[in-house]
């Protein structure tokens, strides 16, 4: 089958671990199977620098910690048929978020990082993009078509969700654990 009849699969990794990526390829020979069905057109896992126009689908884990994320993510649902929110971070902030409570700026987040508890050349880079001043889930900015919670969640979720909406399907999550 060639890659006109595939769907357009997307992934993208915000602020997170990269926990659901390694879950996402944990589905081990049944990505062949998906291979059949989609064609990859951007993710952290292929060397493709800017997100494509008209994806049937993407998985975005993490959560909107800095500017550049957010314009990504607004571009990500601009383009996007149906948007899966990939993990705890992306669906209620999870780890990332924990800085929320913890400081009154982003200012005084890179200067804890990068000052306060540097041995050497104590600075913040420049280079570092604009945080938020609060790590966001995505469904707070953009809309969500649907969520795979976890963290990571299993291999077997994932596959489930995916093999659902590729199949027309709205993923049915009544009965099914995030961890499998």
């Amino acid at each position: 089958m060639g890659t006109s009849k595939r769907l357009r699969l997307a992934t993208v990794w915000l602020s997170g671990c990269s926990g659901c990526h390694m879950s996402f390829l944990d589905q081990d020979e049944r990505l062949i199977e998906l291979a059949g069905k989609v064609h990859l057109v951007y993710s952290p896992i292929a060397d493709i620098k800017a997100f494509p126009e008209d994806v049937a689908i993407t998985l975005v884990e993490g959560a909107v910690g800095n500017e550049e994320q957010l314009a990504l993510i607004r571009q990500v649902r601009a383009r996007t048929k149906i948007l899966v929110s990939l993990g705890d971070c992306a669906v209620t902030g999870n780890v990332t978020a924990l800085r929320n409570g913890f400081t009154d700026s982003a200012k005084s987040i890179l200067e804890r990082a990068y000052v306060e508890t540097a041995d050497i050349n104590p600075q913040v880079p420049t280079d570092v993009p604009q945080l938020l001043d609060q790590a966001r889930a995505l469904h707070e900015l953009v809309k969500v078509d649907c969520y795979i919670p976890g963290c990571p969640p299993s291999a077997d979720l994932i596959n489930y969700v995916l093999t659902e909406l590729l199949s027309g399907r709205t993923p049915s999550m009544e009965g099914k654990s995030k961890y499998g």
